[in-house]
């Protein structure tokens, strides 16, 4: 112990964090192991130099210019049709996985566990884990083989969600196609530029944002499972939006005929002053723009038929061709940062709940690899039949909202039931 000790006090102490051994001598033995394994996985020095810039203002956007969206709803049937049959023999040949994101937890719903274990009120009482399974199970039962299906859970709840699918022995999917792995952390640090503690053997830390998946998935070697299984397309999504098609083959088949390495679905906003991301392009380069840095006469701006020129916004949907796994740019994203009010241990051992914003955390977003790929594209979906997210605990995007938007769209028997949709052609 005593040689783990003096490594990690270096290690701290070249960073400037040596405060996170204070409370060393009054651990147990296990606690100070715990506090030792802390220290050594995390990323000091890239939270330091993000620290050292947190207070740069950025650039503005640069030149914005509209980004068109090809309409799912205004193709012919059959272009839809076309595009569904080059899906699903893609799918068939075993070339498509879907990876879903679940790394939060539920904290906003007043949820104690990982967020993609919630029950948001359905008769069947599935949790949200359970409504994305139901589609690809429908899907792999129509190609006859099982999609393998990502999903990217944090330090902070792999083992829990772990625990979730083993007791429920894996929702009757095949285990080995059910892969878990971990998203990147940075620890979260105060205003003068030292790591928060969460207690006096753990260091605060924070997820470092959906866009280090694909970081997350080169590190834990899901990017060489990929590529064992001779997968070339994978679908992102949030966990958390209830329905969101993990297995959408009108949009891979678009992807295939197109030749587009990504594309990326849309939804027009429910308003011109909707504070949503929207697509455009960026100094030339396809981006997404966020509502802050959209003019008042652009956000309210339309085109001859009367709809938004701005008006396609993000939705974490997105479908990419492996390939996008071995561009330099997306595998070192940049970081924003963001001010949040964190609780913390003060220095005489106190878990203190500070009363305004007191430290920077530090993520990065996916849409930020858009620009590094060539070839992108963006698909415009109807909201009602797959957007439906569950946000907060009431009101906007809460489980009350995203309950009627399935219930709407599918029914009470959900994706299974052989009565409702068995296609989103």
């Amino acid at each position: 112990m005593l040689e783990q000790y003096e490594t990690a006090k270096k290690y701290a102490q070249r960073f400037g964090q040596e405060h996170v051994l204070h409370f060393y001598e009054t651990l147990s033995e296990a606690e100070k192991a715990q506090l030792l394994r802390s220290i050594q996985q995390t990323d000091f020095e890239t939270a330091l130099s993000l620290y050292q810039k947190a207070d740069v203002i950025p650039a503005p956007p640069g030149e914005i210019r509209p980004y068109s969206a090809v309409d799912k709803s205004k193709l012919s049937k059959a272009e839809r049709s076309h595009y569904a049959d080059l899906g699903l023999i893609a799918m068939a040949e075993g070339k498509y996985a879907a990876v879903t994101m679940a790394g939060g937890q539920g904290t906003r719903l007043e949820f104690d566990g990982p967020k993609g274990i919630y029950d948001i009120g359905l008769p069947s009482h599935k949790s949200l884990f359970e409504i994305g399974l139901d589609t690809l199970k429908r899907k792999s039962l129509q190609i006859g083989r099982t999609i393998p299906w990502y999903i990217m859970t944090s330090r902070e709840n792999h083992t829990a969600v772990e625990q979730f699918f083993e007791k429920n022995s894996w929702f009757g999917y095949p285990k080995e196609d059910i892969i878990l792995f971990q998203q990147g952390a940075l620890p979260l640090m105060d205003f003068e530029g030292k790591v928060l503690m969460d207690n006096p053997y753990t260091i605060k830390e924070g997820s470092d944002g959906n866009g280090s998946i694909f970081r997350a998935m080169r590190q834990s070697g899901a990017a060489e499972d990929l590529k064992r299984r001779g997968i070339e397309w994978f679908y992102v999504c949030n966990v958390d939006n209830v329905l969101a098609n993990l297995a959408d083959e009108v949009v891979l088949g678009f992807a295939i005929q197109e030749g587009a390495k990504c594309v990326s679905k849309s939804v027009i906003k429910s308003h011109p002053h909707e504070k949503v991301g929207v697509f455009c392009y960026c100094n030339g380069r396809p981006a997404v723009v966020e509502y802050s840095e959209i003019t008042k006469e652009m956000a309210e701006m339309t085109d001859c038929s009367g709809e938004l020129v701005y008006g396609d916004s993000h939705i974490s949907c997105t479908l990419f061709h492996t390939n996008v796994l071995e561009l330099d740019g997306v595998l070192h994203m940049p970081y924003h940062t963001a001010r949040k009010k964190v609780p913390y241990l003060n220095e005489n051992g106190q878990k203190t709940i500070p009363s305004d914003v007191n430290a920077y955390k530090f993520e990065a977003f996916i849409f930020d690899a858009f620009q590094f790929i060539d070839s992108f594209r963006v698909f415009r979906i109807r909201r009602e039949e797959e957007f439906a997210p569950v946000k907060n605990k009431s009101g906007e995007d809460s489980p009350e909202t995203a309950r009627k938007l399935y219930l709407d769209y599918y029914g009470e028997g959900g994706p299974l039931d052989a009565k409702n949709k068995s296609s989103n052609i």
